[in-house]
C-alpha cells in the first residue's frame, strides 16, 4: 500500500505543474550561488540533524524540544531516513510558500521519509487509483474539481443541525452511563463517524470494521503487511459499497459521484481517503482539544462562559495542537525560498507544528488564547491540497466543545494528566483514552 500522507489533501484550486524530474536525482553538494540565493551550508562540524519527534518529552500540546531548537532558522538541510539529505521548513512564510508553490510536488515516488517506518520500501510506490494526496496537476484538477462543488461552506454549515443532534445524542448517552467515560470512545469518535457515514452514505452500523481499518492503516509503528492488509480490506469494502450506490442511489456523496465519469475504483479510492480522513483527524482534535482545555482552565471558562467564542476557539486548538504533522514535497525544479536554494529532487519536510508556532507570525505562540485571531495557521495544509473537509471538522468542533462543557459544568480529568495515554505511534497525533469525570469534586 502507499505511504500515508501527513497531511489531508484537498483544495479549491489547482495550478500546472513543472515537468517531473526522475525520483532519484538529488543533489546533496552545498554551494554558494549568486546573487541573493543562498545554499545551507553543511560542514563537518554541522552535520543536517534528523526530524525530531515525541512530543512526550515535555508538554503533551507541544512539539518536541528538539524541533524548537531548530527553529531559529526558517529553512534548514535535514538528514532522511534513507540517508537523502533535503529540507526542513519551520518557518510559517516558508512552509506556506512550499505548500503553495506548484513547482513542489506531492507525488509520493518523488519523496523521502523523514524517519523509518516499519516496512516502508526504500522507494515508494505511486499513488494507488483514487488516492488524489498523491497526485500534482492535471491529474489531481480532475478530482478536486468533482469534489469542491459537494464540500462547499454553505454546505458543510447545512449539516450543523445533524452534528447537533449527534454530539446530544452521545452527550445523552454519556450523562445516563456516568459519571465517568473515554471521552475517546464516548463522544470524540462517535461523532464524526456518524457525520463522515451520513456524508458519503456509509451505514454507521458498518464503523466497528472500518474504524479498526483506519487505526491500523495510520498506525506507523504497524508493519507493511498489516497495513497493507487493512488498506485493502477498507477498499475491498468501499468497492462493494459503490455497487450497491450504482444499483440503488441515495442521497450521500457516493452515489452523487456515481453520476460522473469516475470508475468504481476510482470510486472506492476516494471514498477510502475520505472516510479515512474524516474520522480520524476530526476524532483526535476533539479528544486532544477537550485536554487542552482542561489543562488550561481559563480557557475552558472562558469558552464555558462565551459559547460565541467556539468558532475563535476551534481556530485557536487547531493551530496550538497541530494534530497532523508533518507535510512532505519534493521540489520538481530548482527553487528559491527565504533566499536559500532548494535543488530539483530534493525533499521538503513541512513541519506544521513549528509553522504554526512561529512567533513572527502568532505571538506568544507557545499559549493557548482562544481570543486569538488565529487566521492563517496551516492545519489545514495550504495551496493545492489544502484540506477539503475542513468546514465540516471546523463545524463539528464548533458544536461539540461548547455543548460538552454546557452539559457538564465540573467536566474534569479522572486521572492525573500525565497518565493520558497519548498517540504518538500514528501520522495523526492525539491521545488513546481521554478519562473524565462530572461527579462533585
Amino acid at each position: 500500500m502507499p505511504y500515508d500522507p501527513p497531511d489531508t489533501d484537498t483544495t479549491t484550486v489547482d495550478s500546472p505543474t513543472a515537468d517531473t524530474p526522475t525520483a532519484g536525482s538529488t543533489t546533496t553538494a552545498d554551494t554558494t550561488t549568486a546573487d541573493t540565493t543562498t545554499e545551507i551550508t553543511t560542514t563537518a562540524a554541522e552535520e543536517p540533524p534528523t526530524l525530531p519527534t515525541g512530543r512526550h518529552t515535555g508538554c503533551p500540546f507541544d512539539p518536541p524540544a528538539e524541533l524548537t531548537a531548530l527553529s531559529d532558522r526558517p529553512l534548514r538541510r535535514l538528514r532522511y531516513a534513507d540517508g537523502h539529505t533535503g529540507h526542513l521548513a519551520t518557518g510559517h512564510a516558508a512552509a506556506r510558500a512550499i505548500l503553495a508553490d506548484p513547482r513542489f510536488s506531492s507525488r509520493y515516488e518523488l519523496l523521502h521519509m523523514p524517519v523509518p517506518v516499519p516496512g516502508m520500501p526504500a522507494e515508494l510506490p505511486p499513488a494507488p487509483v483514487g488516492d488524489i494526496t498523491g497526485l500534482d496537476a492535471p491529474e489531481h484538477t480532475r478530482y478536486r474539481r468533482l469534489l469542491t462543488g459537494r464540500f462547499t461552506v454553505r454546505r458543510m454549515r447545512q449539516l450543523t443541525e445533524r452534528v447537533e443532534r449527534f454530539t446530544a445524542e452521545c452527550l445523552d448517552a454519556m450523562e445516563q452511563a456516568g459519571p465517568t467515560a473515554d471521552l475517546v470512545e464516548a463522544l470524540a469518535q462517535p461523532v464524526p463517524a456518524l457525520m463522515i457515514c451520513e456524508l458519503l452514505g456509509v451505514p454507521y452500523a458498518d464503523r466497528d470494521r472500518f474504524q479498526s481499518q483506519v487505526a491500523v492503516i495510520f498506525d506507523q509503528a504497524a508493519d507493511a503487511e498489516a497495513r497493507g492488509g487493512a488498506y485493502a480490506g477498507l477498499l475491498q469494502y468501499l468497492n462493494e459499497l459503490v455497487l450497491a450506490k450504482r444499483a440503488e442511489p441515495t442521497d450521500d456523496l457516493l452515489s452523487d459521484l456515481t453520476t460522473s465519469d469516475l470508475t468504481d475504483e476510482e470510486l472506492a479510492g476516494i471514498g477510502g481517503l475520505l472516510l479515512a480522513a474524516g474520522l480520524d483527524t476530526t476524532a483526535n482534535m476533539l479528544a486532544l482539544g477537550t485536554f487542552a482545555l482542561l489543562s488550561n482552565p481559563d480557557q475552558l471558562d472562558a469558552l464555558r462562559a462565551d459559547p460565541g467564542l467556539a468558532g475563535q476557539a476551534v481556530e485557536e486548538l487547531l493551530r496550538y495542537l497541530s494534530v497532523a504533522d508533518p507535510i512532505l514535497r519534493a521540489a520538481l525544479e530548482d527553487v528559491e525560498v527565504e533566499g536559500q536554494s532548494i535543488r530539483a529532487g530534493e525533499t521538503v519536510t513541512v513541519s506544521v507544528q513549528a509553522a504554526n508556532r512561529d512567533p513572527l507570525r502568532f505571538p506568544d505562540p507557545d499559549r493557548l488564547d482562544i481570543h486569538r485571531k488565529a487566521t492563517g495557521h496551516l492545519s489545514f495544509g495550504h495551496g493545492a491540497h489544502q484540506c477539503l473537509g475542513q468546514q465540516l471538522a471546523r463545524v463539528e468542533m464548533a458544536v461539540v466543545f461548547p455543548a460538552l462543557l454546557a452539559r457538564f459544568p465540573t467536566l474534569r480529568l479522572a486521572v492525573p494528566p500525565q497518565e493520558v495515554p497519548l498517540r504518538e505511534r500514528s501520522n495523526i497525533y492525539g491521545v488513546i483514552s481521554l478519562p473524565v469525570t462530572w461527579d462533585e469534586a
